[in-house]
């Protein structure tokens, strides 16, 4: 996103961190649907395409993740550096005007 649109809604640098979140949950939103679409199905030619489509989820899911984690916007592993981005990434939607 082009720096005068991040100064103009106030975000900056975390348009980046907010773009990524919201990639995730959109990648696990798929992963989950297609799980469920799993289940339903009958027939195999498309319980096959379905495992396919449900793989390319997770591999996605896996890469958006991966990023996150190497940009310092994700630590599934340290709740109290996770809590300190939380907190920064609220208070600057607090100040989105």
């Amino acid at each position: 996103m082009n720096e005068m649109i991040q100064n103009m809604t106030g975000m900056g640098a975390m348009t980046e961190q907010v773009v990524a979140t919201d990639f995730l949950l959109t990648a696990k939103s798929g992963v989950q649907n297609f799980a469920v679409a799993l289940t339903e199905t009958t027939t195999p030619e498309v319980r096959e395409t379905l495992k396919q489509y449900f793989n390319d989820a997770v591999d996605t899911h896996e890469q958006i993740f991966n990023y996150m984690v190497s940009k310092g916007y994700y630590h599934p592993n340290n709740l109290s550096e996770q809590l300190t981005v939380d907190l920064e990434a609220a208070q600057t939607a607090m100040n989105i005007k």
